[in-house]
């Protein structure tokens, strides 16, 4: 774990990155089925946040260990775990895979951490996009269809033409994942969406 250097070393004179791999290191020292982690890197700068996520992933993948993560940081799930529960006044509200609920957050506790952690205020973006003319929607692409060339395809084959309001491509976990919101006018507009659901890209209308 790195920590071989600072055997000699008292609590205070550790950093917190390194305090959290002590920690991480005495738990693992029972050999336990589950690791609980509550809040691991609340209180770390972002390097140090990435090198125990990363630990923890190691641990995770080379001791086939069940690791619970209980934090308010959606960046920490987005980046190492894979299903996720979120719980509200202590009681579970929404849980499944991570891809689904962060693309698809149903219950409004969930859609508020996913908006706030995407820094998204809805309010505004109705605003901003009230004198774009069009049907708006909001695209969603997982995996390899995040990379395919579906706009210029639906828009030879369908006629239409769309207005690029928002966008940006990132990942959860290792899987790649993009999301378009358009204003879409003119051509077979009918058409246009079944070919997006065709290519199982996920469709929400939001205007």
């Amino acid at each position: 774990m790195g920590l071989s250097d600072h055997a000699r070393k008292y609590p205070a004179q550790l950093s917190g990155g390194q305090k959290q791999r002590v920690g991480i290191a005495r738990a693992l020292a029972t050999k336990p089925k589950i690791l609980l982690c509550d809040e691991a890197t609340s209180a770390l700068d972002p390097q140090t946040t990435a090198s125990v996520l990363q630990l923890l992933a190691e641990i995770n993948r080379e001791l086939k260990l069940t690791i619970v993560l209980i934090t308010h940081e959606m960046d920490v799930i987005r980046r190492v775990c894979d299903q996720v529960a979120v719980m509200d006044a202590g009681v579970i509200v929404e849980q499944g895979s991570v891809a689904e609920v962060f693309l698809h957050p149903k219950h409004p506790t969930t859609k508020r951490f996913v908006q706030e952690s995407e820094q998204i205020d809805e309010s505004e973006q109705r605003d901003d996009f009230a004198h774009v003319p069009g049907r708006i929607v909001r695209l969603t692409f997982q995996g390899e269809a995040t990379y395919a060339p579906l706009l210029g395809t639906v828009a030879r084959e369908t006629g239409v033409d769309y207005s690029i309001l928002a966008g940006r491509i990132d990942r959860i976990k290792d899987v790649p994942y993009g999301q378009l919101t358009l204003a879409v006018t003119g051509g077979d507009m009918e058409a246009a969406f079944g070919l997006f659901t065709a290519a199982d890209v996920h469709m929400e209308v939001l205007r």
